[in-house]
């Protein structure tokens, strides 16, 4: 009897003991799946608000960019502004140094240098809003107009540059201060052989003394005494130019010598075949003799000059040959 009774217990602590199993496995399920299932719901939401996170900072960040590319644009108004400005000045430089804009060479320079509208293409249809890549874009034709706009301005440097030189060499100034003309250029009787011949400069009457100052600038080529013309002094101007003073009593600067236009180079004597103190001036383009008073003549333009002296020129040459 009391086996079987142990025998019925045994067996009733096992159906309760698997019933508590049950009952836990089914209570830890339940658990379980109420943990899951609340996650899952608050996900979405996590998902919602890091969305909405993200979105904010895109529309601050845009915002940024936005405000500092019509910044940007704002600038680049600016300096398309000036660079129109340094086109007008340009090219009124350009008419002061008398470039002459029918010139192939300088109308293809103005033509590669003309300023075009920079901010057409980084508008939007209502104008209100800029364009980062039409921005970038306008930025290189606006650093290539500049480009162009400093090769223009180089260009007027160097034929300004190179007039400057011509005037500096043409020999424009008065060597004496005594400016009365007693012979001048062009076939005359010699008033001391009686023949007439060619008298091939200037003659300005002035004391004994008087300063002699060089015509232009240029390298002394000669300081000797001369036949016929007495103590000669020479002066290269450069091109086949040089002027003459002769007959002078003495000389202040010797062969080799830089003088500058007005420079005192010589005083005024009566060496040599002359009849009285005075200074023979001449001016000779590569080796023929020109009228002086081409050059003297203040009121014609360099470019007059050099032109009218070319003539000569031509014309002393044509005879000669």
């Amino acid at each position: 009897m009391r086996n079987r009774s142990a025998d019925s217990t045994a067996k009733g602590l096992k159906v309760i003991a698997i019933s508590l199993l049950v009952v836990g496995a089914m209570g830890a399920s339940a658990v379980a799946g109420a943990w899951v299932q609340s996650q899952r719901s608050e996900q979405p939401v996590l998902s919602i608000q890091q969305e909405r996170v993200i979105t904010e900072q895109a529309l601050r960040d845009s915002a940024y960019v936005r405000q500092n590319v019509n910044l940007l644009a704002g600038k680049v108004g600016d300096l398309q502004a000036k660079l129109i400005a340094m086109d007008g000045l340009s090219k009124r430089v350009a008419q002061v140094a008398g470039v002459s804009y029918t010139d192939p060479e300088v109308q293809a320079s103005i033509e590669q240098v003309s300023i075009a509208p920079v901010m057409d293409d980084i508008t939007t249809a209502h104008g209100a809003s800029w364009s980062a890549e039409g921005l970038g874009r306008e930025l290189d034709i606006l650093t290539h107009q500049l480009s162009e706009q400093k090769d223009w301005f180089a260009m007027l440097d160097l034929v300004m540059t190179k007039r400057t030189g011509v005037e500096a060499s043409l020999p424009t100034l008065m060597p004496v201060d005594y400016p009365y003309l007693s012979s001048s250029f062009g076939w005359r009787r010699n008033p001391v052989t009686g023949r007439h011949t060619l008298h091939e400069g200037l003659d300005f009457a002035a004391p004994k003394g008087t300063p002699i100052h060089a015509a232009s600038g240029g390298v002394v080529t000669q300081a000797r005494y001369a036949t016929g013309y007495g103590k000669l002094l020479e002066i290269s101007h450069g091109n086949g130019l040089v002027t003459r003073y002769a007959h002078a009593s003495s000389f202040n600067v010797k062969v080799g010598d830089l003088v500058e236009k007005g420079q005192l180079i010589a005083r005024v004597g009566s060496t040599g075949r002359s009849t009285g103190s005075h200074l023979h001036f001449e001016v000779r383009m590569a080796g023929h003799p020109l009228d002086p008073t081409l050059f003297l003549a203040e009121q014609q333009a360099p470019d007059r000059l050099v032109t009218d002296a070319s003539k000569v020129a031509q014309a002393v040459t044509a005879q000669v040959r």
